[in-house]
């Protein structure tokens, strides 16, 4: 099957394929004899598992681990926990980041009149160095 065709089937966008390929995510397809890809159902199946993974957040580089292992018989499903509980890890880690992120957000807007006036909390305090800055 052709790029369109495969990308329609495995729901990945022709542009997100090619560059799976191009940086060796997936192999490179094989070509008919017009110089066009072609895709088998094995590798749409790839994309499909490729796209599941991304659409949990999982790195360029950890789907290439995790198809690894998908493609490795012989491997011990604790790797593939291990990997999972990782990248769990840096989930909770941005959850805390954004949480924090929320907060100091929050304490700013209760700090703004939200009125007619110039003055403005919010705006002050992203002109003001943080004190990580003035340690550079």
């Amino acid at each position: 099957m052709n790029i369109g065709t495969a990308s329609k089937r495995s729901g990945v966008p022709a542009k997100t394929i090619r560059y799976y390929e191009s940086i060796g995510l997936i192999s490179s397809a094989g070509r008919s004899s017009n110089g066009y890809r072609v895709y088998t159902e094995e590798e749409v199946q790839t994309l499909r598992f490729v796209s599941h993974a991304r659409s949990l957040g999982f790195s360029v580089r950890d789907v290439g681990s995790l198809l690894a292992l998908w493609r490795d018989r012989s491997r011990a499903s604790a790797d593939v926990k291990a990997l999972a509980r990782g990248h769990i890890a840096e989930i909770d880690a941005k959850i805390a980041e954004l949480r924090s992120i929320r907060e100091s957000l929050l304490t700013l807007v209760d700090r703004c009149h939200g009125d007619d006036r110039p003055d403005c909390p919010i705006l002050e305090s992203l002109a003001t160095p943080t004190s990580a800055e003035h340690c550079a």
